[in-house]
């Protein structure tokens, strides 16, 4: 039986949800977020031409996971992670909350705009084969809630691919815009934690309906200087490759866990241990040429309620994250 406050699972819209987060915003004080109509959609900039905050990349972040997680900002150990705090996140619905919103699997792309798309309007889209796969989707919502990584602000074209992705006409899309660089963007990549080892669980073939809870911690990085992209992207990364540490509370058998537990780290891949800029620029800065064993957590661990068995691999990497960070 659910508490009257409990969210019906039959009924609850991460689409709405996410919505409601973000339309809070007008009366935040210290958000400092713009807002504008483009197309008739209603966007949020994160930290393109506004400045952006914590409390703005800690709401943007949690709207991203269709308001399915706590997330908040936590001190850390400056002599182990480079840095003196960093993001923390906790979940109940990690497949909904991490894969079925969270995870950026929409690559948008206009005549004239790119960009990486994430959040619980890809519920409504339901292209992708992790949404397929998990029977993940939002039918005919009346809002559609994303997020775009991204330096430019969605031109009127990218607004209409939306639309037409997700089958809702413009005026019902609400979208939040932040690069890498800006520090509400900063704030709600490094609050992927939990969701890039639910991501590496699932490309390993793990029975990821048995994760039933899930809580991740990653450094929060300097930000990069005004403009470097690049910058961004590797300081970012490198706080998920080298100082991520995620926990999965699940139900299966051991076997599940450990035919596959060396693999589940970032150090499962042959170029962990380099800054990720270094790794990015051997690729050409194209992503999909990155070995993708690399994208994990620095340090996995997993509590087996079947069988009260825990187990964890990897490690945070300091040295990494001093380079990295400039420490």
């Amino acid at each position: 039986m659910h508490s009257p406050t409990a969210p019906d699972p039959n009924t609850y819209s991460p689409n709405r949800a996410a919505a409601k987060l973000w339309q809070s915003l007008a009366s935040e004080f210290d958000a400092r977020v713009a807002q504008s109509k483009i197309a008739g959609a209603t966007v949020f900039d994160f930290g393109v031409q506004s400045r952006g905050t914590i409390r703005a990349g800690l709401l943007m972040a949690k709207a991203c996971m269709g308001g399915l997680a706590d997330i908040s900002l936590v001190p850390c150990d400056s002599g182990r992670f480079a840095v003196t705090e960093g993001v923390y996140v906790q979940t109940d619905r990690p497949v909904l909350g991490c894969l079925g919103c969270q995870y950026a699997g929409w690559p948008v792309q206009a005549d004239d705009y790119f960009a990486m798309g994430s959040g619980p309007m890809r519920l409504a889209r339901g292209r992708e084969a992790v949404l397929e796969e998990q029977q993940l989707s939002e039918t005919q919502p009346d809002v559609i809630c994303g997020l775009l990584e991204s330096d430019k602000l969605p031109t009127a074209s990218a607004i209409e691919v939306l639309s037409k992705e997700c089958g809702v006409p413009t005026e019902r899309i609400i979208l939040g815009v932040a690069p890498s660089t800006s520090l509400a963007g900063s704030i709600q990549i490094v609050a992927r934690s939990a969701e890039t080892a639910m991501h590496k669980l699932h490309e390993l073939e793990f029975p990821i309906e048995s994760v039933f809870s899930a809580t991740g911690f990653a450094p929060l990085p300097p930000l990069a200087k005004t403009g470097d992209v690049i910058g961004g992207i590797g300081r970012t990364n490198d706080a998920m490759l080298y100082g991520a540490e995620v926990t999965l509370w699940v139900d299966c058998e051991d076997e599940s866990i450990t035919s596959i537990l060396p693999q589940i780290p970032s150090s499962a891949s042959s170029d962990h241990g380099k800054p990720f800029r270094e790794i990015f620029a051997a690729y050409d800065h194209d992503f999909y040429k990155v070995d993708t064993a690399l994208f994990s957590p620095a340090v996995v661990s997993l509590h087996n309620a079947r069988t009260g068995h825990s187990f964890s691999a990897g490690q945070v990497e300091t040295s990494v994250l001093r380079d990295s960070f400039g420490r």
